[in-house]
């Protein structure tokens, strides 16, 4: 009999199973060609937006240096969910190895760290654009930018990849089922059976250092912002300069708003499918509105998009 229970164990060890939307069976097929038509959006849209700040003279400014690196920072953060959950709807199995979960978890907390820490970069760059004008181009120098770009993107990984060695160094001897689409942090905690309360304690550690500081810096800047806006006498300078940090205020909200309530919850009060839902909204919808916000928020996109559409028919 121990001998078995040693056997079941080992072999639960061996992988998880992600359910995903198994609870859903007829609109498998659906929601497969709802995520792939999603995914194929996300990259031809940031990619288009990489391309144009890339090419196009007049997009050569540092506001447009951090929406490429956001660009491409999106389309990172979905190829790690969309083509896993586009395989599981395929083929209606869930198998996923250790290894590829911790990798999954790992990058998705990594991405998720980042894009908090770039939207931060980015309020700063609005808030000195706007609040110490004349001394813009000296402070928002390549160098800086370059700095800022870098600290978001490299910050995040000794942290994340401590994190994730914390969790699979945990007993995994129950159930090995996800009930979920994704290998995220809280629910592989929950599946553990040794002590988790210093991997809870390092998971609100993460949470305030990557999402509430940052959100709290963010806030502070659009504060100090919306203060200088309304000094302005006229109103249709008013209105131009709010027009520059708007789409970057959107999406501020929808993606804090909807980590902040996944990962800063108390687990027990979610139910299983708020929990879905919330992920869905973060990792898939929110990726989908952002070029779409950027692009038919902003002129100067918009402009770039004529231009290259233009020297394309010629």
């Amino acid at each position: 009999m121990e001998k078995k229970l040693e056997q079941k164990n080992s072999s639960s060890m061996l992988e998880f199973v992600l359910m995903g939307f198994s609870d859903s069976p007829h609109f498998q097929w659906f929601l497969f060609g709802l995520f792939l038509l999603i995914y194929v959006t996300i990259l031809v849209c940031n990619s288009i937006i990489i391309i144009i700040t890339k090419l196009d003279p007049n997009l050569q400014t540092p506001m447009y240096f951090f929406l490429n690196n956001f660009s491409f920072l999106e389309i990172c953060y979905v190829t790690v969910t969309i083509p896993r959950m586009l395989m599981d709807l395929c083929t209606k199995k869930g198998n996923i190895s250790l290894f590829a979960c911790a990798a999954q978890m790992c990058f998705i907390l990594i991405f998720g760290g980042t894009e908090c820490l770039l939207l931060t970069a980015m309020a700063y760059d609005r808030y000195v654009a706007i609040c110490l004008p004349l001394n813009y181009i000296s402070v928002m120098n390549r160098k800086v930018c370059l700095q800022l770009v870098a600290a978001a993107w490299i910050s995040t990984i000794p942290f994340v990849i401590g994190e994730t060695y914390h969790v699979f160094s945990l007993s995994f001897c129950g159930p090995n089922r996800i009930n979920h689409f994704i290998c995220d942090f809280p629910q592989v905690l929950k599946l553990a059976c040794s002590d988790t309360f210093l991997n809870e304690i390092e998971d609100y550690v993460a949470t305030v250092v990557f999402i509430m500081v940052p959100f709290l810096l963010i806030i502070v800047s659009y504060g100090k912002i919306i203060s200088n806006i309304l000094k302005l006498s006229s109103a249709k300078g008013r209105s131009k300069v709010f027009s520059t940090c708007s789409s970057h205020l959107i999406v501020v909200i929808l993606f804090y708003g909807s980590a902040s309530i996944t990962y800063l919850q108390p687990k027990t009060s979610q139910s299983k499918g708020t929990e879905k839902l919330l992920s869905l909204f973060y990792t898939v919808f929110i990726p989908t509105l952002n070029p779409i916000i950027y692009t038919m928020r902003n002129k100067d996109i918009m402009m770039a998009l004529k231009r290259l559409r233009t020297k394309l028919l010629k």
